[in-house]
């Protein structure tokens, strides 16, 4: 509930600019970030890099494939890896659009980042996150064919950047570390159907099933966090919808599910009216925001702050700024 308001406070303080800011602040972390779990990838768990919350030298990694961690970024859990590299491809999708708005060298080593990070963070949310921020772009250049160019040269340099690191030994590991947890989740969840759709559409379903059997008011709020299932593991925290509706019960739980629903439908309509115009900014964070807000699980804390940030940067990117307006972007 602290959280939720502060997306309208950032939409509110926030304008076009200072996303565009953001932005180029969060490419400039991209690369370093991307060492960073490299790092972590190959160091074993008591090695600094990977230390764990108050120095604990079993270290902050995650099970991952072939004896290898999943690395936590400069976060706490591993989800934090996922977060932060899924909001940095909106925005270097974004620039890619308009490489003037960054330093040319900044855009290159982002990108690289990105698909270094890709392997290197055993993740298949980050994997299916940059797919679907790639299938925006697509829908953008379709909208506007001048951004066609523009997006066939990120695709050739981003071809070009996996070929030269596909040839290392380094990168090749990660990969295959990758590959193995890839084909292994994907073959016990039944494909990219049970990692997909049964994970977000039959969520709605889940958050359902067994409603009847919980207290009017649901079991309490914190009960299906991490901490609250110490206390009382009476919920699936993995399922977003499951949690809140458990937490709050079926009345008020629905009505905060519709909430996030109602506000990620009318952010997706205002991005796609922003695109129409030439401006690609909201549509390309929206491919971010789509993945978090109606269904991010914000029991984590993690997910929860980049929910609130992505929500904000959202509704702030559908600002215009006072010393830039849509005709100059147009002319850009």
């Amino acid at each position: 509930m602290l959280h939720f308001p502060l997306i309208f406070v950032i939409g509110k303080i926030f304008d076009r600019e200072d996303v565009i800011k953001l932005g180029q602040a969060i490419l400039w972390m991209t690369a370093p970030m991307a060492i960073l779990i490299a790092l972590q990838f190959y160091s074993p768990q008591s090695a600094w890099v990977n230390r764990g919350v108050g120095g604990n030298i079993e270290g902050g990694g995650f099970s991952g494939a072939l004896g290898y961690m999943r690395p936590p970024a400069t976060f706490s859990f591993t989800s934090g890896t996922s977060q932060f590299f899924s909001l940095a491809a909106g925005f270097i999708f974004y620039f890619w659009f308009y490489p003037q708005r960054i330093n040319r060298l900044i855009l290159f080593a982002s990108t690289a980042g990105l698909l270094a990070a890709i392997p290197l963070s055993i993740s298949r949310g980050l994997f299916y996150s940059i797919a679907v921020t790639l299938a925006f772009a697509v829908i953008a250049t379709t909208r506007k064919p001048k951004y066609l160019g523009r997006m066939v040269f990120a695709i050739i340099g981003g071809a070009i950047v996996l070929i030269a690191l596909n040839n290392t030994s380094f990168f090749q590991t990660s990969t295959e570390a990758f590959t193995s947890r890839f084909e292994g989740a994907t073959e016990h969840e039944g494909g990219i159907k049970g990692s997909l759709v049964d994970r977000y559409l039959g969520d709605l379903l889940l958050s359902f099933s067994g409603s009847s059997d919980l207290p009017f008011f649901g079991y309490g709020l914190g009960i299906g966090t991490n901490v609250g299932r110490l206390v009382q593991p009476v919920l699936n925290i993995e399922h977003e919808w499951a949690r809140v509706v458990g937490e709050l019960g079926l009345l008020l739980g629905v009505t905060v599910i519709f909430i996030r629903l109602a506000l990620s439908g009318r952010l997706a309509i205002a991005s796609y009216h922003k695109l129409l115009k030439g401006d690609p900014l909201p549509w390309m964070l929206l491919s971010y925001c789509f993945l978090n807000l109606p269904l991010g699980q914000w029991g984590q804390p993690t997910a929860l702050g980049f929910g609130t940030l992505i929500g904000g940067l959202m509704i702030a990117s559908l600002r215009s700024s006072s010393n830039e307006n849509h005709n100059n972007l147009q002319s850009d």
